[in-house]
């Protein structure tokens, strides 16, 4: 039987994007719907005004229903804001058969254990990711089945939620009588996009440039590492540029895309760019110098908390394969040679990979997080779609 078409559903401090995707007989995914809408009622990845915010997603989700010639009923979206945290968390088990042989049942009652965490009482597990089991004293097993001991223990990177907002964001979308299939981290859905089999082995860091936050997730010897979100985004560059140089936000936002770069000392002092005149404020020239001195303190900024925290959480010094820059930011000139400097390591842009179909979103590295968030729904789809666990936790949270 085939996959019936997944929509999934990024609602970005940018824009709102719906993505359809179908699987061709090969089992490729085929985007064949899209939609998309600048967003209003959005801040940092997180809804702060609902009206605003349900017009923007009703406007994508009917363009997407329009050129993909689908009715939707159901999304698969995407969760960020700085309100999503991740931690590592480890179970421990005895091994009570007499042979100490390790069986299915042991294996997993130590990932259940695992996934036991204590968190405040207003937040939720939005994510339990394996990472390695240990036997004993042996460290790093991938897969314990068979093997002898007497005591089993599992580490998971458990990513979790403000509920609160998570159930805003389900509110949103079940106003516009959609319903809400599954939630899923968007640094991980990028990942999942973007990152190869390879890049995971060797240890890897995907982060995704967003308009108001940045996602970043992190892998090891192919399990992951570290997750989170930093909240400064490209909105945040263009701000700066606009106080910087007393013009509008929306001119700001074009001198950015236009002659910006986080690289400094890459022209001329004196070589400056005029822009046009907007309503309010008059046509004038700005330093281009100086303009990338600005943008290159934020984006600096921004880096240096990434790799940071990627310290904190010891996982830098296994990012082998290096950094994979996502979202809209990763179009900004001079930002891969930026991230070379503060991390040390390879950088790269990532695109979709694996599925095909409208080339704007199979090449553009801003629709990584949604692309990705499609294959999540078709990998979940191969796994008996949905347990009914995740319908009943729902459910509790949207009251029915």
């Amino acid at each position: 039987m085939a996959a019936p078409p997944i929509v999934a559903l990024e609602i970005g401090t940018s824009k709102i994007v719906a993505l359809v995707g179908e699987t061709r007989e090969d089992n490729y995914i085929m985007i064949t719907g899209t939609g998309e809408c600048p967003s209003k009622g959005i801040r940092k990845g997180e809804i702060v005004d609902m009206n605003n915010a349900s017009a923007c997603v009703r406007r994508a989700l009917d363009m997407a229903e329009e050129n993909g010639k689908v009715s939707i009923r159901e999304v698969v979206l995407a969760i960020s804001g700085v309100h999503v945290h991740s931690m590592s968390n480890r179970g421990t088990v005895p091994i009570l058969s007499k042979d100490g042989i390790i069986g299915d049942d042991d294996v997993e009652q130590v990932r259940e254990v695992a996934k036991a965490v204590n968190l405040p009482t207003d937040r939720d597990i939005l994510h339990s990711l394996d990472q390695y089991y240990s036997l004993d004293d042996q460290d790093r097993v991938m897969k314990p089945e068979g093997m002898s001991g007497a005591r089993l223990s599992h580490d998971m990177l458990v990513l979790h939620c403000v509920r609160n907002r998570l159930e805003t964001s389900i509110r949103l979308v079940q106003s516009l009588s959609v319903g809400v299939d599954d939630v899923v981290f968007s640094g991980l859905c990028s990942g999942m996009s973007v990152l190869t089999p390879e890049h995971k082995r060797g240890g890897v860091v995907v982060i995704d440039l967003g308009g108001g936050a940045t996602d970043y997730m992190a892998y090891a010897s192919s399990v992951p590492a570290a997750a989170g979100v930093v909240g400064v985004g490209g909105d945040h560059v263009t701000n700066d540029v606009a106080m910087a140089f007393n013009i509008s936000t929306s001119q700001a936002e074009r001198l950015k895309r236009e002659s910006g770069c986080a690289m400094t000392g890459t022209v001329n002092r004196s070589q400056r760019v005029s822009m046009a005149p907007e309503v309010g404020f008059p046509g004038r020239s700005v330093n281009l110098s100086s303009l990338h001195s600005v943008i290159h303190a934020r984006m600096e900024e921004l880096l240096t908390i990434v790799r940071d925290r990627l310290v904190k959480e010891q996982a830098l010094h296994h990012l082998g394969a290096g950094v994979v820059l996502t979202g809209g930011g990763a179009h900004l000139k001079g930002v891969l040679g930026l991230a070379e400097e503060i991390f040390q390591l390879p950088c790269e842009i990532g695109r979709p990979r694996g599925v095909t179909g409208v080339a704007t979103v199979t090449d553009g590295p801003e629709y990584a997080t949604c692309s990705g968030l499609v294959q999540y729904g078709f990998k979940v789809y191969s796994e008996k779609r949905r347990k009914p666990l995740f319908k009943q936790w729902l459910s509790s949270l949207v009251g029915g």
